[in-house]
C-alpha cells in the first residue's frame, strides 16, 4: 500500500492483519464490557448536562438518550476507524460548556449544523496532515481552558445537587451564581431560613442534597482506596436503589425526560440551518478544534501506557466521521475520552475491539436496563459530574504552572478566565495569540546584533570552528571597516535594531560587514529591513558585506531580488573573504588569513 495511504488505514484492520488470538478476544470482550459500564452514566450525565431540556423538547428528543446515542454510534465509529488501537470515544465534559451554548442559542438544528461542519473541518484537517500541528498549541492555553470547563460544569450542576427549585439555570457563568445567590436569599428570607412549601419562592429539596453528597462521598471513597472498581456505576445504583426503597421526593430521569428509548432511532438527517452557517463557524471551528485536541491528547496518553504509536492523521479522519455519524443518529459532538481510554487499557484492551464492544455493551444496556435508568437521580448525576469536572480540572498542573515565568502564567490565567467568564472560542484564540506574542518576545531577546570587531582582533573566536585548535585567530580589521554580527533568527522582532545600527556610530564606515553565520532563517521584515539598510548604507557611501549566509536565507534574497541588489561579489561564504573583500575595497592588500578556516555555511550545516 502507498504511504500515503497507510496513514489512513485504521487500527482494527492492522491489528486484525497483524494476527488477532481467542486469548486477545477475550480480553478485548473484558475490556470493552468493563469501560461500557463505566460510560453508561458518563454518557447520559454529559447529554443532560449538554442539552437543555426546552431545545430537546423541541427537537423531539431526550438528553440523556442523546448522550447515550453518541457514545454508541460516535464510540463504535472512532474505535472501528481510528487510528490509536486503544481509544474510546464518545461525549466528553470538553463539549459541555459550547454544546450548551450552541443549543441555547440555534436550538438543536444549528448544533446539528455545527456538529456536522466541525466533523467536515476534522476530515479535512486529516486529509492535509494537520495533525502535528494540533501539537503546537501552548500548554497553558489547554490547561487554562480545560480548568475553566471544569469550574463551568461543576457549576452548573449546583442546581440538582442541592435540589433548586429554580427554573431554567443560566448558561454563562455569572448568570449562574446570580441565579443561586437570588435563590438562597430567597431560602434564607422565607419563614426564617426555614424549609420552603412546595411551589414556593426560594425552595429546594433536602433528600436531593443527601442523595447528591451521598453519591460524591461514594465517588471520593473509592476513588481513594478502590481505584479499578467503577465508581461511578456503584454511586448510581446504590443512589437510585436508597432513592426507591426510601420513596424519597428526588427527581429522576424518567420524571425529568420520561425515560430513555430502547434502541437506536433510524439514520436520518436532522433539520439543517443553512442560513446560519456563517453564524455557526466560529462554534463548528471551536467544536473541530476541541475534537482535535482532546482525541490526540487521549491517543497520545494511550501510547505512553501501552508503548504504541497512533497515526494522528487517520485519527483525525476517524473523528470527523464519527461526530458526522452522532448527528445522524440525534447525537452531540463526541471525541477521544481520556479517562474511559485510561480504564481500558487499565481493564486490559490492547486492539480497537474493546472499543467497538464498549459500543455494543451500552447499545444492549439500553435494551435491557432503559426502565432502569429512568429512576436514576438526576443529584447522582450531578454528583457524577462533579467528579468529572474534579478530574478535568488537574488542579496540581494548574498548580505547577502559577510558580512558571510571569508570561506563561499571564497566558494561563487569560485563558482560564475568558473561558468562565465569556466564550471558549475567545479564550482559545487569545490565549493562543498572547502565548505566540510570548514566545516572539522570548525569540527576540536572545536574538540580537551586535559588534565584533574588536573580538576578532583579539582573537576571541571559537577555536573549534577551525580545523586546527593550533591556529592563529586574530585578524587584521583595517581601519574604515565595522563588522557586526546577528545571532538568531532575523524576524520581525528584530528588524528595528539593525535599522538603528549606523545611527550609533560617530561617522558612516567605508564597509560594513554583516555576519549572518548564526541566522538559520529569515522573514520578509528582516529582508525589508535589510533593503532599508543597505539604501541607507549606499546613500552614506558604505558598501554592504554580507558573510555566512545559509541556504534559507539565501534563497529567500533570491526569491525576493536582495541578492541581484546587493550583489553576488559583496556576499561570501565566511569572514575572512569579506575581509579579503574590504581590503581590496579599501585598496589595502590582503591580510594573512588564519590557518585551517572553513566556510562557515558548511561549519554551520
Amino acid at each position: 500500500m502507498p504511504p500515503n495511504l497507510a496513514r489512513y488505514l485504521p487500527k482494527s484492520i492492522v491489528c486484525f492483519r497483524e494476527g488477532y488470538t481467542a486469548r486477545d478476544w477475550l480480553r478485548d470482550i473484558l475490556a470493552g464490557v468493563t469501560v461500557g459500564i463505566i460510560a453508561l452514566p458518563l454518557a447520559m450525565a454529559f447529554g443532560i448536562a449538554s442539552i437543555p431540556e426546552a431545545v430537546a423538547r423541541e427537537a423531539g428528543l431526550s438528553p440523556p438518550a442523546m448522550g447515550l446515542y453518541t457514545a454508541v454510534v460516535a464510540g463504535f465509529l472512532i474505535s472501528a476507524l481510528g487510528g490509536s488501537r486503544v481509544q474510546i470515544g464518545g461525549p466528553t465534559g470538553a463539549f459541555i460548556v459550547i454544546v450548551y451554548g450552541v443549543a441555547s442559542k440555534f436550538g438543536y438544528a444549528g448544533l446539528a449544523t455545527a456538529t456536522l461542519m466541525a466533523g467536515i473541518i476534522i476530515i479535512v484537517m486529516g486529509l492535509c496532515r494537520f495533525g502535528a500541528m494540533i501539537k503546537f498549541i501552548p500548554y497553558p492555553v489547554v490547561t487554562g481552558f480545560t480548568a475553566g470547563i471544569a469550574l463551568i460544569i461543576f457549576s452548573a450542576q449546583v442546581k440538582e445537587f442541592f435540589g433548586l427549585k429554580m427554573g431554567a439555570v443560566p448558561a454563562d457563568f455569572i448568570g449562574q451564581w446570580q441565579a443561586y445567590a437570588t435563590n438562597i436569599l430567597d431560602l434564607v428570607r422565607h419563614r426564617g431560613g426555614q424549609i420552603a412549601q412546595a411551589g414556593s419562592k426560594g425552595e429546594w429539596t433536602p433528600a436531593a442534597l443527601a442523595v447528591g453528597a451521598g453519591s460524591l462521598a461514594v465517588l471520593i471513597v473509592l476513588r481513594r482506596f478502590a481505584p479499578r472498581v467503577p465508581g461511578a456505576i456503584v454511586a448510581v445504583v446504590a443512589a437510585s436503589l436508597v432513592v426507591y426503597l426510601f420513596h424519597l421526593p428526588v427527581e429522576t430521569i424518567g420524571s425529568r425526560f420520561g425515560g430513555i428509548p430502547r434502541s437506536l432511532p433510524a439514520p436520518h438527517l436532522p433539520p439543517l440551518s443553512l442560513g446560519m452557517v456563517r453564524e455557526l463557524l466560529p462554534s463548528a471551528l471551536t467544536i473541530a478544534m476541541l475534537a482535535a485536541i482532546e482525541s490526540l491528547l487521549s491517543a497520545v496518553v494511550a501510547d505512553g501506557m501501552t508503548g504504541g504509536r497512533h497515526k494522528t492523521d487517520c485519527e483525525l479522519v476517524a473523528q470527523g466521521l464519527a461526530n458526522i455519524g452522532s448527528v445522524l443518529f440525534g447525537g452531540i459532538p463526541a471525541t477521544g475520552a481520556i479517562a474511559r481510554t485510561a480504564a481500558n487499557v487499565k481493564s486490559g484492551g490492547r486492539t480497537p475491539v474493546a472499543g467497538m464492544v464498549h459500543a455494543i455493551v451500552l447499545l444492549l444496556c439500553m435494551a435491557v436496563l432503559a426502565p432502569l435508568a429512568a429512576s436514576i437521580p438526576l443529584a447522582c448525576l450531578a454528583a457524577v459530574l462533579m467528579m468529572v469536572a474534579w478530574n478535568m480540572s488537574e488542579v496540581d498542573q494548574f498548580r505547577s504552572l502559577l510558580r512558571a515565568p510571569r508570561g506563561d502564567v499571564a497566558v494561563l490565567l487569560t485563558t482560564f478566565g475568558l473561558t468562565v467568564l465569556t466564550d471558549l472560542t475567545i479564550a482559545v484564540g487569545v490565549g493562543t495569540v498572547l502565548a505566540a506574542m510570548l514566545f516572539i518576545k522570548r525569540l527576540a531577546d536572545v536574538s540580537n546584533i551586535s559588534a565584533i570587531r574588536q573580538e576578532l582582533e583579539n582573537g576571541g573566536e571559537d577555536l573549534a570552528e577551525l580545523k586546527d585548535p593550533n591556529a592563529v585567530t586574530r585578524r587584521e580589521v583595517p581601519s574604515g571597516v565595522e563588522i557586526y554580527e546577528i545571532n538568531g533568527p532575523f524576524f520581525f522582532g528584530i528588524a528595528d535594531r539593525l535599522k538603528d545600527t549606523l545611527q550609533t556610530m560617530e561617522r558612516p564606515p567605508k564597509v560594513f560587514i554583516l555576519r549572518m553565520r548564526k541566522v538559520p532563517a529569515i522573514d520578509a521584515s528582516g529582508i525589508h529591513a535589510l533593503e532599508e539598510f543597505y539604501e541607507k548604507c549606499r546613500r552614506q557611501g558604505t558598501v554592504l558585506l554580507l558573510s555566512g549566509v545559509h541556504a534559507q536565507p539565501l534563497f529567500v534574497f533570491t526569491q525576493l531580488g536582495l541578492g541581484k541588489l546587493i550583489g553576488s561579489e559583496n556576499m561570501f561564504e565566511n569572514i575572512d573573504d569579506a575581509l579579503d573583500r574590504a581590503h581590496e575595497l579599501l585598496g589595502l592588500p590582503r591580510a594573512e588569513r588564519p590557518s585551517g578556516t572553513v566556510p562557515e555555511v558548511a561549519r554551520e550545516k
